[in-house]
């Protein structure tokens, strides 16, 4: 099968159960494949109105699909999960056209989305499960919370906007999906795979546009109650700024940021240069939780370093549908220009580069560069602890013991996940994982590694604080709570003071003398103006 070039028939947006291409168009997104710039995808049609029409569609869908019994909802997210397992491969060569990725990693990625639909299936439904206490007459039920808007990223094109929209509806609730504007076609793929489920109309929705245009209209319309967003820092300060009068809706923002490894004397050599260089590198360095900075230890620095440049070196780079590819293309120039632009900033703040920021010559044309390393002179005040080293930059530091690199660790500003590399019986460890201020401690794992079983909160500028994994299904339901009295009324103690129990006092009855009525207008000085 050799469809890494063919023209994609597009569809259009899916709403109300159906493609339908936008009758007044506001613009056209383009296909391109970024690791050969000559396999034109096609041009996506975006509209604003398609939006509306979504949202509204969504929010008729939304009122009968909570009516439907949670078992019947698991069994609709069965269906596009042996969906996604039967069309995997084209799935997979769909991403690895549209991102980049090598076709190995992509085939990871759909199956990594087929195993957490598993495991949503499997311990989902306990997690929303109503909470009974007989003994009072209570129960609390998870209340699905209506129309979801789910904003998706391009480095997981299936992983991501699979998960929450199956997450959404086995609670209950009824979407509307925008996918990444550098990956139309992988949307318009995992539609067409919901559309094969059996779903009642309006339930599952899509939107093609960008983010500016199509995500913008989608987080300010009125008719969302839960809204999902994983991208930039900066795109969810934004959605906080427009969404300034909606104090009521519930935003899960992940934002990413990139993670922090630590290596301490003690660590395993080899473990901690291979988890670290394929947790910077691994998918152009372009996850969310990809390793950004590597904190190293004084005895240990100049053998890991080393190591390290040694190994970097030999990464290959190359088009996704080439055999024994490690590492492909970034998604667009506008990612490769931020990536070289911030490679000057770092040689003009001092910094060493190890292996300096450089584009790869590949025999197609597409954004490819290669793997690059900088040592930071950390205290010369330009630290560089705050912006998201862009792309395959990874910045090594170099300090003087544990303490030091928890309290380094602990000044950057994102802190989604963080790797420590050492020996279990390092006196020093129990109050170092006490120290360490992250949402993910991984000990001799890089920080790609993660569990959906686990709740995932970044903290610093890598979240808003709520959970992901499983635990979203609580952000996209809401507690309702419930008392019940069965006793008879007559039975039931009353409150002091209330004299419920008395009898009624009988009113005495007042003779009152008739006598003659007198006109006494002029005593009240009543007037008829």
């Amino acid at each position: 099968m050799d469809d890494t070039r063919d023209r994609i028939v597009r569809k259009g947006d899916y709403v109300h159960g159906s493609f339908l291409k936008p009758e007044a168009v506001d613009g056209y997104i383009n296909g391109v494949n970024p690791g050969d710039r000559s396999d034109v995808l096609g041009r996506f049609p975006f509209s604003e109105s398609s939006v509306d029409e979504a949202v509204d569609y969504a929010g008729i869908g939304a009122r009968a699909w909570r009516r439907v019994p949670l078992s019947d909802r698991s069994a609709a997210v069965r269906r596009f999960r042996d969906q996604l397992a039967r069309h995997q491969e084209r799935t997979a060569r769909m991403i690895t056209r549209e991102t980049g990725k090598p076709l190995w990693e992509a085939r990871q990625e759909v199956l990594a989305a087929i195993r957490a639909l598993d495991l949503l299936m499997e311990e989902g439904q306990a997690l929303l499960a109503p909470r009974v206490i007989e003994e009072i007459g209570a129960r609390s039920d998870r209340v699905p919370r209506g129309v979801v808007a789910v904003l998706c990223p391009f480095n997981f094109p299936v992983l991501v906007p699979a998960m929450h929209a199956a997450t959404a509806l086995l609670a209950g609730n009824s979407v509307v999906v925008k996918p990444s504007k550098f990956t139309p076609g992988v949307g318009q793929t995992l539609a067409e795979l919901w559309d094969r489920c059996r779903l009642p109309r309006g339930v599952y929705n899509m939107v093609q546009g960008p983010g500016t245009v199509i995500g913008q209209r989608l987080v300010l319309h009125p008719g969302i109650h839960a809204l999902v967003s994983t991208g930039s820092f900066q795109t969810a300060t934004q959605i906080r700024q427009a969404t300034t009068e909606r104090a009521d809706l519930p935003m899960i923002l992940q934002c990413g940021g990139k993670g922090t490894a630590i290596v301490l004397d003690d660590a395993e050599l080899d473990r901690a240069v291979y988890e670290v260089m394929v947790g910077a590198f691994l998918t152009a360095g372009q996850r969310h939780n990809s390793t950004a900075r590597v904190i190293v230890s004084d005895g240990i620095f100049d053998a890991f370093t080393s190591a390290l440049v040694e190994r970097v070196k030999r990464l290959s780079v190359g088009y996704g549908f080439q055999s024994d590819v490690f590492m492909g293309p970034l998604v667009s120039e506008n990612l490769r220009a931020r990536y070289r632009r911030y490679a000057r900033q770092l040689v003009a703040k001092g910094h060493v580069p190890l292996i300096d920021a450089s584009t790869e010559k590949a025999a197609l044309r597409g954004f490819y560069a290669r793997p690059a390393v900088f040592r930071v002179d950390w205290d010369n005040g330009h630290p560089f602890l705050g912006e998201e080293p862009p792309g395959p930059t990874l910045l090594v530091y170099r300090v003087s013991g544990w303490r030091e690199a928890a309290s380094l660790h602990n000044q950057c500003v994102y802190r989604l996940a963080t790797s420590l590399f050492t020996q279990f019986d390092n006196p020093a460890l129990p109050e170092l994982r006490e120290r360490l201020r992250t949402g993910a401690l991984n000990i001799n794992r890089g920080t790609i590694g993660a569990s959906l079983r686990l709740p995932s909160v970044g903290l610093g500028r890598s979240t808003n604080g709520v959970a992901g994994g499983l635990e979203l299904l609580h952000s996209l339901t809401h507690p309702r709570s419930q008392l019940v009295e069965s006793r008879a009324f007559d039975g039931m103690p009353v409150l002091p003071g209330t004299r419920w129990n008395e009898p009624t006092p009988v009113e005495p009855l007042v003779e009152i003398e008739e006598t003659e009525e007198e006109d006494i207008s002029a005593e009240l000085e009543l007037s008829i103006d």
